[in-house]
């Protein structure tokens, strides 16, 4: 029987991967349980995927994705001089008012690179593009701090299930910024 030509199969697979890991978490992800979410044969996700850190690999490198477009499309940071504290407290807010399980998710992927070291540099890639992002409006190295602590409010709101701040993002993140003299 000949081979059915599938472009978008890989894609199928790594978007199935992140709905299991949402739905039973990291320890529900096995090449098995893909194969069924994607509803293709198991041999399909081995052969996309050789391993599980393979396809946990390409399911984060998606997820990261999403953050740094939501960063990229912001209106109110193409400005020439925007009001970064404002502008990025106000990207958290719609980032964490949107679907909680796919912010929750992404960090479960971010945070399973604690456990596997094949995944630190993908999670590295997160830090590197926001900064990137926010170089073009504050120095590297203020630009890398406004990613980790923006990194941690969003950690610790997940973390508490208390409800997002923006007052306080703002405030905190002004605090970074070096005014003008």
């Amino acid at each position: 029987m000949p081979r059915r030509h599938d472009p978008e199969r890989r894609q199928r697979i790594i978007d199935a991967a992140i709905r299991v890991v949402g739905k039973k978490g990291l320890a529900g992800l096995t090449h098995r349980s893909v194969a069924a979410e994607a509803d293709v044969p198991l041999g399909s996700t081995t052969y996309h995927f050789k391993t599980l850190d393979d396809l946990m690999i390409a399911a984060l490198r998606q997820a990261n994705e999403g953050f740094a477009k939501a960063v990229a499309a912001r209106e109110g940071l193409r400005a020439p001089h925007p009001d970064l504290p404002a502008e990025l407290a106000a990207l958290l807010a719609d980032w964490l008012s949107g679907d909680r399980t796919g912010v929750e998710l992404e960090y479960e992927l971010y945070l399973a690179a604690l456990r596997r070291p094949a995944l630190r540099p993908v999670a590295a890639e997160w830090t590197e593009d926001v900064t990137d992002l926010l170089s073009a409006h504050t120095d590297p190295v203020t630009a890398r701090a406004l990613a980790a602590l923006m990194d941690g409010i969003c950690l610790q709101t997940l973390l508490t299930d208390t409800p997002y701040d923006e007052t306080y993002t703002r405030q905190t993140l002004a605090r970074l910024i070096p005014t003008p003299h």
